[in-house]
């Protein structure tokens, strides 16, 4: 089973799973959007960077996993509005791309790696622990993100298909 795991949002990212291995981890495509060059989310490149990926593979064999998630306490309007509309967009991309979806909490796979209650940091050490041969990838602080997103998809790899 090929696994494209996304954390969405500006700062998220899209990892590519297959035979419980990173095939690749990429930071979220975005742009700058208006007058005050605020950042979004580019479709057309989240497009291409999936299509490119999953060109040559039966789409019966691909399964797209996203963080469900939900407005925060403490977060602006405006930001959670673009947060939203990152999901939505995402959701949009994979629906007409006929890529089956599933979502799972982030307390559900940060509680299967021990993550709760712990720093952002604590994703990217995790996932190099599992993963050392892709921790060049996660060599920066900002790659916790990325690190996210391969741990979704080890948890979905390791709970929904190992069965």
């Amino acid at each position: 089973m090929y696994i494209i795991s996304i954390d969405p949002g500006i700062s998220g990212a899209i990892c590519f799973f297959e035979n419980g291995s990173v095939v690749d981890v990429i930071d979220m495509p975005s742009m700058a959007d208006g007058k005050k060059n605020k950042k979004q989310v580019n479709g057309s490149q989240i497009y291409n960077e999936i299509n490119l990926k999953i060109k040559n593979i039966d789409k019966k064999k691909i399964v797209v996993v996203i963080e469900q998630v939900s407005a925060m306490p403490g977060q602006g309007v405006t930001s959670m509005f673009n947060f939203g509309q990152s999901f939505g967009v995402i959701k949009g991309i994979c629906s007409a791309m006929q890529l089956p979806m599933y979502f799972v909490r982030p307390a559900k796979w940060k509680k299967y790696f021990n993550l709760i209650k712990t720093e952002k940091e604590a994703s990217r050490t995790k996932a190099i622990e599992i993963f050392p041969q892709i921790s060049s990838k996660l060599s920066k602080k900002k790659d916790n993100n990325k690190a996210d997103a391969i741990l979704i998809a080890s948890f979905f790899n390791n709970t929904h298909l190992s069965n």
